[in-house]
């Protein structure tokens, strides 16, 4: 978007002055949010994919001993990887959308395109966008508590095989540590009715060594990090979008053409 329309123009203003007017139409505000929306979700999808992917090994080879224990849970895992394919493409189409309003909004502020006017449609095109990532920062700030259940799980199952390995060496005694346990029926991720359902002792301790479970970990703490960044990118879309509307509101009631 060039903010002259006439050439002429910019040979009379000059290289510099056409440069100062294009920079002061770029919407700042929803650029930073744009990246920042495609970065935590492009970190949420591929952290969150290849989570679930890592849990249901682990779950599978330690947690559940029959497919009937984590049926739920398998398919869970496995719609939630078709819903994370359609998030990636929404989120990418819907940041085009917002980036372009934003430099129409922002170019109809600054006042730089001359004929170039902010109709009543416009303005109730800009408050639908406020609306919708509103409800959608909604949506991902429960995404984002619901984020931290896997990645607390996984850390309570480290601090607790680092409290095996230091009751393994200040004892010989299977009784001192075998009573120390992680059940993941108690967060939710497996019915009451499965068997095993925890691990304990040593058999824990061991689980924490192997690189699936580390991997696993590291990609739900990428996944919690990407929730909570495409979270602050749709803040500052309210923000910058809040922010064009009233000021497009406030020139309309002037009667000032932009």
């Amino acid at each position: 978007m060039f903010p002259v329309k006439q050439p002429w123009l910019c040979k009379a203003l000059g290289c510099y002055d056409c440069c100062v007017r294009c920079l002061g139409a770029v919407p700042y505000a929803s650029l930073a949010a744009t990246l920042l929306c495609y970065a935590g979700v492009a970190l949420f999808c591929a952290g969150g994919h290849q989570a679930l992917t890592h849990t249901d090994t682990l779950v599978q080879m330690h947690f559940a001993r029959t497919l009937q224990d984590y049926m739920v849970l398998a398919d869970f895992i496995k719609y939630f990887q078709y819903v994370i394919y359609g998030l990636a493409s929404f989120f990418f189409l819907y940041g085009i959308l917002l980036l372009a309003e934003g430099f129409y909004t922002t170019s109809a502020i600054k006042q730089t395109f001359g004929e170039f006017r902010s109709t009543q449609c416009s303005r109730c095109l800009s408050l639908t966008f406020i609306v919708v990532t509103f409800v959608l920062a909604v949506i991902w700030l429960v995404v984002f508590v619901f984020a931290a259940i896997p990645v607390y799980f996984l850390y309570n199952m480290a601090e607790t095989c680092h409290t095996v390995n230091i009751l393994s060496e200040t004892t010989t005694s299977l009784s001192q540590h075998g009573w120390v346990c992680v059940d993941a029926r108690q967060f939710g991720l497996l019915p009451w009715s499965a068997t095993p359902g925890k691990v304990c002792g040593m058999t824990m301790a061991n689980i924490c060594k192997t690189p699936e479970f580390y991997v696993t970990y590291d990609f739900y703490i990428a996944a919690f990090a990407g929730a909570g960044i495409t979270l602050l990118a749709l803040v500052l879309y309210i923000v910058a979008t809040t922010y064009n509307y009233a000021v497009l509101r406030f020139l309309g009631r002037k009667g000032i053409r932009c």
